[in-house]
């Protein structure tokens, strides 16, 4: 790497960077009515059409993740605690397989506490397993399925390849620059770094002027020294994981775990450490479906009387098959009625065994919410898992899960930016879209900070999901889904496609065409009847709404 090279990069840092000086909407737009002026979740609006003395039924939500910060200030009063384990006396109470299990489970650990942090991506693993199968064979003596995986093999091989050298390349240059950054902290020798101290600055090495230099830029836009660290670190270690662990083939934790990974029956293993070593995404997503509300504390989440299910399952990497079937799994027995998955990837080798668990979770009448993914791209059913397709429709079931509801994310500015840029989209596969970039929610250590993604438009949904299950708990998570997808309100405007150029209908890009609404989904669940087997009777109707928009007092 040559001083040049560095320039060119520090000069695109100061042009990212300049978000810093952006501006941003109010830090609840997404629980907004439209009306606001805002895209948001028409929540608020709700809230005050609901009378004060018509509580919803307690409902479970598990949020499938990478941890959550069961202690946080916002979230500590909404955890699920299970009522039939007694904490911290290393038995199995409630004879569920598994020990101590108070807010839920970690499928990423083993019995003494170690866990996985970071892992591959599934395309990773697979190189692995078929390189080591096929390295130095002679591919024109393979036949049948032998020759069908070496053809696998090659597809996926430079993907890998090329992906580990991309990678290796960025994380070297991020390396020159931290150090940097580090010696030109300790030139200035001062904890608190100024505009003014930078502006004093005197370095022959032209690596430590052109950085002063970038952060003078940012800092007199409003920026802190110590903001800019953290967003760099950010992308620092975003390449170290790639380079390191997520594109590494010789990695493999999965040894930590101590499993039988080979047995995909195999259910009894993990630990009750339900936050992990980074809860950050986790937690982020339970907030926004159940941080206590109306308590003058942070921020409110959307929904009330819900209690909060961690179950980890997502490392920094790829998610495994066979933990999220599991987890899954685990949700459903343990009375979880939504679930959030905000993770998806590339490749499912055990595809099979989710679809099993999804089953399952059809069975019992669990909604599932899944985040559509962040590549800017066309979902099918071949470039994103895990989806709500079968792979063979057999004599008991459908061919697509009718308790699947896909999610992509909005923007706040709205207008030709309504769709996210990141977001995926499909006609026929994403359902409904959802505030997506900008969400002020928790972290982990009782701090909130805001995040992007349809990892957090999938939980918005979840929230509205978990709402109508409290309130209407005759109804079932089909129906829950129809209503979602149903009430969203439409949007006839030409938006610019999700990472591309053009312009396109709105409507084209999910199967309602429409953005989730609260408000608009109670409306229509008050008028739609119940299909519950359990002979639960809805705690609000119809004419329990206030029209007028104020919130009726007892």
């Amino acid at each position: 790497m040559n001083r040049k090279f560095v320039s060119a990069f520090l000069f695109s840092l100061a042009f990212t960077l300049t978000g810093f000086s952006q501006s941003a909407p109010p830090s609840n737009w997404f629980l907004l009515d439209p009306s606001s002026g805002f895209p948001g979740a028409g929540v608020e609006s709700l809230y005050k059409r609901l009378p004060a003395n018509k509580k919803g039924q307690p409902v479970t939500v598990a949020v499938l993740d990478s941890g959550v910060d069961a202690q946080h200030e916002d979230l500590k009063p909404v955890m699920w605690v299970n009522p039939g384990e007694i904490p911290g006396n290393g038995k199995d109470d409630d004879n569920n397989g598994y020990v101590d299990d108070i807010h839920g489970w970690n499928f990423l650990g083993n019995a003494k506490g170690e866990n996985v942090h970071r892992d591959n991506l599934e395309v990773t693993r697979l190189y692995a397993q078929y390189k080591a199968r096929f390295e130095g064979v002679d591919a024109s003596r393979l036949s049948g399925k032998d020759k069908a995986d070496y053809a696998f093999y090659e597809k996926i091989k430079p993907e890998v390849e090329e992906g580990r050298a991309s990678a290796e390349e960025n994380f070297n240059l991020y390396q020159i620059v931290k150090m940097a950054i580090g010696e030109l902290k300790k030139a200035i020798g001062k904890p608190n770094i100024t505009v003014q101290d930078l502006k004093n600055f005197r370095s022959s090495d032209l690596r430590l002027k052109q950085i002063a230099a970038v952060l003078v830029a940012q800092m007199e836009e409003g920026s802190t020294f110590q903001e800019f660290e953290k967003q760099f670190n950010e992308e620092y270690d975003y390449f170290d994981s790639k380079y390191n662990y997520q594109f590494n083939p010789d990695f493999d934790p999965r040894k930590v775990v101590g499993d039988n990974y080979a047995d995909l029956t195999e259910r009894s293993y993990g630990n009750d450490d339900v936050i992990g070593p980074d809860a950050a995404h986790g937690t982020h997503i339970a907030g926004i479906i159940a941080a206590a509300r109306g308590n003058g504390i942070g921020m409110d989440g959307i929904a009330d009387n819900v209690r909060i299910m961690s179950v980890r399952t997502v490392p920094d990497g790829d998610e495994r098959d066979k933990d999220v079937a599991n987890a899954i799994r685990y949700a459903v027995d343990n009375g979880a009625k939504v679930i959030n998955m905000s993770f998806g990837k590339g490749y499912s080798p055990n595809k099979e065994v989710v679809n099993q668990a999804i089953r399952y979770a059809m069975k019992k009448d669990v909604l599932l919410v899944h985040a559509a993914g962040n590549d800017g791209k066309e979902n099918d059913y071949e470039n994103n898992f895990p989806n709500d397709r079968f792979d063979k429709k057999g004599l008991f079931g459908p061919r697509f899960a009718p308790n699947w509801i896909e999610v992509g994310a909005t923007h706040w500015e709205g207008g030709e930016s309504l769709a996210a840029g990141f977001s995926n989209y499909s006609a026929e596969i994403v359902d409904v879209f959802a505030p997506g970039t900008e969400i002020y929610s928790t972290t982990p250590g009782s701090e909130y900070g805001n995040n992007q993604g349809t990892s957090f438009s999938a939980p918005v949904v979840s929230g509205v999901a978990a709402l109508l299950r409290s309130y209407f708990p005759d109804l079932s998570a089909v129906q829950v889904k129809e209503i979602l997808i149903q009430s969203a309100i439409p949007q006839d405007i030409q938006v610019l496609q999700p990472g591309g150029e053009d312009l396109v209908p709105f409507s084209t890009l999910s199967v309602s065409g429409g953005i989730v609404n609260a408000q608009r989904a109670f409306e229509l669940a008050a008028k739609t009847p119940g299909k519950s087997k359990n002979g639960q009777k809805r705690v609000i109707a119809s004419s329990d709404l206030n029209p007028a928009g104020d919130r009726v007092t007892p």
